[in-house]
């Protein structure tokens, strides 16, 4: 919903002189500059609650927004709306604004209707403890906090046959959250499940069933498949061979839920991260359920949050005789039919 237009362009910029007088700024001040970056700001600054209505001017917003002390000037503040061509575009809500703000940044998230200052992006592929680590920056929740959230139940049908064993990993849908100074740890949580919800639509869950796939199949399988492919072409390949074996009851020896298994070990995270690139021989023989060279079948869940083409990808894999791949150096794989066809591009493509 948008705000009415502010009308009379010629009494904006009537205002201008009176405006720059004010301020005690040059017309070049006014339009230097871009934005600062819509994020966590000091902590000293104030946070100051304020209400946009629909159909509100823009003459009230500013006043209300002067008044509070967010912006210095609400001349200012109508006339940059003005001569951004913002009027009519910004968003009625309720604004977690600071004092002091520069008006550039205010009428960024009034236009934008970024109602929360703290953003937390999530990408394709993330574990939940890389989550927890951006949550814990950017001053959502600590790290321990949100790690104890995802062993929480949560009231969603997808949920329910989730193994109780594990926790939400997989279910964390990958987006850009913006989240309220008071938001808790549990809301936070569960706006990413609801967005699960809304992405994996009801025509997807419908294929799976037909497939014989239950949801937390899928995206256990998806993870595995978001962390595999480089290359988005490859996704449903990729989805489709790991299918195969499943099928036949072929080991899936994927990497990524080694490197989801050994990254368990703290000291193991401190020197290589939570993916760990190069595995050794070692590493390929660790004792867990996630070692999918050791064990045949799925892990017990998800080893990362995968985004909504790799979910995709495992519905709707793409269908093929291969049986194997190999990656290449530019990130993209090699497949393979026979394990004659896969040795020949392992010494090919295969480590040096």
């Amino acid at each position: 919903m948008r705000i009415v237009a502010l009308g009379g362009t010629l009494a904006i910029l009537a205002m201008v002189g009176i405006a720059i007088w004010q301020m005690r700024e040059t017309p070049d001040d006014l339009l230097k500059g871009e934005p600062p970056p819509v994020g966590r700001t000091p902590s000293s600054s104030q946070t100051i609650l304020v209400t946009v209505l629909e159909g509100e001017s823009v003459r009230d917003v500013g006043e209300r927004l002067e008044k509070e002390g967010v912006v210095a000037s609400a001349i200012l503040f109508r006339i940059m709306v003005a001569l951004e061509g913002y009027e009519g575009q910004l968003v009625a809500g309720d604004y977690e604004l600071e004092k002091g703000m520069p008006t550039v940044q205010v009428i960024d998230r009034l236009r934008k209707g970024i109602t929360s200052p703290l953003v937390v992006t999530v990408i394709e592929g993330m574990r939940a403890e890389e989550i927890a680590d951006i949550m814990q920056r950017e001053g959502v929740t600590s790290r321990e906090a949100f790690l104890e959230a995802i062993q929480g139940s949560y009231d969603f049908a997808f949920l329910r046959n989730k193994p109780q064993s594990v926790n939400l990993e997989g279910y964390l849908f990958p987006d850009t959250y913006f989240f309220g100074r008071t938001t808790t740890v549990e809301d936070a949580v569960k706006q990413m499940l609801d967005n699960f919800d809304k992405k994996f639509s009801d025509e997807l869950r419908q294929e799976a069933a037909t497939a014989g796939l239950s949801l937390h199949t899928v995206v256990t399988l998806a993870s595995i498949v978001e962390r595999e492919a480089q290359v988005a072409e490859e996704r449903p390949i990729i989805a489709g061979v790991f299918l195969r074996r499943l099928r036949i009851g072929m080991p899936l020896e994927a990497d990524p839920a080694v490197q989801y298994a050994v990254a368990n070990d703290p000291a193991s995270v401190a020197e290589y991260g939570y993916w760990k690139k190069e595995l050794t021989r070692e590493d390929l023989e660790i004792d867990s359920p996630y070692n999918t060279y050791r064990r045949t079948g799925l892990p017990p869940g998800p080893i990362a949050n995968p985004g909504l083409d790799s979910i995709v990808a495992v519905v709707r894999p793409a269908q093929t005789n291969y049986l194997y791949f190999v990656a290449k150096p530019d990130g993209s794989h090699a497949f393979a039919e026979t394990l004659e066809e896969h040795l020949a591009n392992v010494e090919l493509y295969g480590p040096r």
